[in-house]
């Protein structure tokens, strides 16, 4: 299928696991793909999957917590390929702690790429798809922990229901000043990756997956057809929404 054909598409984080899968789903799906990382090697072979599966890509070394960063990897996107159509904030990184227990450098290390790094590519990503006049798709990774808590995320869970509230502001922002882009973010739940099959026990593992009322965890697949889903002209009325991905764990 050509769900995404003729738009380019740029994913941060997208050397591994979420941000590869949802890279690599896209262009299957005629999207050419930017894939930004700070993993240089794990980058690179993205895009040497993306062009497999029969399309471009490319890959820019990105800290998403720096705003000139985002205005080299925009200018450079644009200049690769003349438009952007599609931005997947996706970049992120965990942290395990109390609200007692966090350190104010933790705290503020995790709020730079998490929130900050969310805000600099929906204001830059509003720029540059603004740059190709036909409107496209800004799509915010959150989580199940920006809807509910957790007693030991306190970081995470505020960084992430920070992404909730700003897409919903920077979509009413885009409709009202008729750039014809939406914003929406994504709520995945528990995903089993190799590093979360190998850093669990067995008695973990079963734990972990009873707390999704399906009955197992989802894959990277799950979320990314959900991104083709919103990256795609099918969710044109689809704006300042949140797609939760989560097999049920917050219907509970």
């Amino acid at each position: 299928m050509n769900r995404l054909k003729d738009k380019v598409a740029l994913v941060t984080g997208g050397a591994l696991g979420l941000g590869r899968a949802m890279a690599v789903t896209m262009a299957g799906e005629g999207a050419k793909v930017v894939v930004t990382d700070l993993r240089d090697a794990d980058g690179a072979s993205a895009v040497s999957e993306i062009e497999k599966a029969g399309s471009a890509g490319r890959f820019f070394h990105h800290d998403v917590s720096k705003e000139d960063d985002w205005s080299r990897v925009i200018d450079e996107t644009l200049a690769q390929f003349g438009q952007l159509d599609v931005v997947v904030n996706n970049a992120g990184i965990a942290q395990t702690a109390d609200v007692e227990d966090a350190t104010l450098g933790d705290w503020r290390k995790l709020m730079s790429i998490n929130l900050d790094g969310v805000f600099l590519g929906t204001k830059h990503g509003i720029h540059g798809i603004k740059k190709g006049g036909r409107g496209g798709s800004i799509i915010n990774l959150s989580s199940i922990e920006g809807l509910v808590g957790d007693p030991d995320l306190a970081a995470y869970n505020a960084s992430k229901g920070g992404v909730r509230a700003l897409s919903k502001s920077a979509a009413l922002h885009c409709a009202k000043t008729g750039t014809g882009i939406r914003v929406n973010s994504v709520h995945p739940g528990y995903i089993w990756t190799p590093m979360v099959d190998k850093g669990l026990g067995e008695g973990k593992r079963k734990a972990l997956i009873a707390l999704h009322p399906v009955g197992h965890l989802g894959q990277p697949e799950d979320v990314a057809w959900g991104v083709v889903y919103l990256a795609s002209d099918e969710s044109k009325f689809v704006t300042g929404s949140e797609l939760v991905i989560d097999g049920g764990y917050t219907a509970q």
